[in-house]
């Protein structure tokens, strides 16, 4: 979901204009998918180490991508290589990790959005970003419903699991300020350079921190590998690519409200497919988080009708 901030400025081409029917479609394709990547991280993590799962996930993804590979201008390499560290390497593996951890699916995909509070403070300390109070409620809240969430039994049976998705989460949301100012590097071009900038460093660390890897490959089953191919194809090849259809055409304060309906179907498959059974404290961390997120959101949406008033 981060790759929003390298359309803002083309999203915001399309003025205050409404979605229709279409665009309403695509959006929840874009949801059910992101939150799908949940169940098939998952999956993958019960035959595959994380970094072993990330290789094989950015190697299929680099040669998916390849004939997209373009130069970035002059400038861009800092933030592009910074951004693909960020969202690439560490963000999926924290994410995978965190899943590896879990035994529910539920709680991680709620926690991912804690990104979108993390980000706004490291707007202010890394951009010098102002803030107001009404944000700084939604940021307080979000942040208590993770308190709450830590309480449920379930997850105090794993605190490293949940340590672990908040750390996926700052990753993710650092990755978004450095991509906030890329400019002239398409959505495919930029996971070519993700795949190409994260494979060396994840493959050396899978060498030194993990063993198994070739038993496990060998021993994997249809379902396992199905698991690394949704991961590409369908969260970041068609995930991203409808959002960059979407982008091109809206404001990203238009849809981005839809975006909660990502861990909402990640929780709905946690409980129809991974057997989850979540409790009421992790109910209503989850509630208090969302609506956090939902506010900071709306926020955005509304500073973003006034800059193209």
């Amino acid at each position: 979901m981060a790759i929003q901030s390298l359309q803002t400025t083309a999203g915001a081409k399309g003025g205050t204009k409404q979605m229709n029917l279409r665009g309403l479609t695509i959006v929840v394709v874009i949801c059910l998918v992101w939150a799908f990547n949940f169940i098939a991280g998952a999956k993958g993590m019960q035959q595959f180490s994380p970094l072993m799962f990330m290789v094989m996930r950015f190697a299929l993804l680099l040669a998916l991508t390849l004939p997209f590979l373009r130069l970035p201008p002059a400038g861009q390499w800092f933030r592009l290589i910074a951004a693909a560290l960020s969202i690439g390497s560490l963000h999926f593996c924290f994410m995978f990790w965190a899943l590896q951890r879990s035994e529910d699916v539920s709680s991680i995909a709620i926690i991912q959005q804690m990104y979108v509070p993390i980000a706004v403070l490291l707007a202010i300390f890394m951009l010098g970003e102002s803030i107001r109070w009404r944000t700084i409620l939604a940021i307080g809240l979000a942040f208590t419903g993770v308190l709450v969430l830590g309480f449920d039994p379930q997850v105090l049976s794993q605190p490293d699991a949940l340590a672990l998705a908040l750390i996926s989460a700052f990753f993710q949301a650092l990755g978004s300020i450095y991509m906030r100012s890329i400019a002239g590097v398409s959505t495919l071009n930029f996971q070519a350079w993700t795949a190409i900038i994260s494979l060396p460093l994840l493959l050396s660390l899978s060498l030194l921190l993990e063993s198994g890897q070739l038993a496990s490959m060998q021993t994997a089953e249809p379902l396992h590998w199905a698991s690394i191919a949704f991961s590409t194809i369908g969260a970041s090849i068609i995930g991203h690519g409808l959002f960059y259809y979407m982008a091109q055409r809206y404001p990203i304060a238009t849809f981005s409200p839809y975006l909660l309906m990502v861990p909402l179907f990640g929780v709905i498959f946690g409980m129809l497919i991974w057997g989850d059974r979540p409790g009421m404290r992790l109910m209503i961390g989850g509630a208090l988080i969302l609506i956090g997120v939902l506010a900071i959101t709306l926020r955005d949406r509304r500073k973003a009708k006034k800059l193209l008033r």
